[in-house]
């Protein structure tokens, strides 16, 4: 494979492998492509029902590719979403797997969030589930 001589570049597949890998083993799946899916969702999800500022400091977090991926087709001018509830958010991330269904959502948006504290500053974590409402917040715990 070739190089950029760029580290945070060259080192950002397998920083994104190192993601997908441990969100498999979290939830028993075998599906790399199913688990890059459920992680875009939700950070998808998540960036949309925080407001701009907030998105932007959860994004400045995040490694590169999986930066990208979190802003590809932002609007900022339509967040943060509304209604934002629980039941919105799970259907939203479930209406990706539409062929597929997830069995347990819940479960399934959880283990995301999960592998987003654990790669985050504590600070930075608390702060995006303090920004969500109430019972969609205990998703966050």
């Amino acid at each position: 494979m070739k190089t950029t001589g760029i580290s945070s570049v060259d080192h950002a597949p397998q920083v994104v492998a190192e993601w997908l890998n441990a969100l498999c083993e979290d939830l028993g799946w075998q599906e790399k492509g199913r688990a890059w899916l459920l992680l875009r969702e939700v950070l998808h999800a998540v960036r949309d029902y925080l407001g701009a500022d907030e998105a932007a400091d959860l994004a400045a977090q995040l490694p590169v590719l999986i930066r990208g991926m979190y802003f590809e087709g932002w609007v900022p001018s339509r967040t943060p979403a509304h209604p934002r509830h629980k039941a919105d958010f799970i259907a939203r991330v479930q209406a990706a797997f539409a062929k597929e269904p997830l069995e347990d959502p819940d479960r399934a948006v959880s283990a995301v969030l999960a592998l987003l504290r654990s790669k985050v500053s504590h600070g930075e974590f608390r702060e995006v589930a303090h920004a969500m409402q109430k019972p969609l917040r205990d998703l966050f715990v």
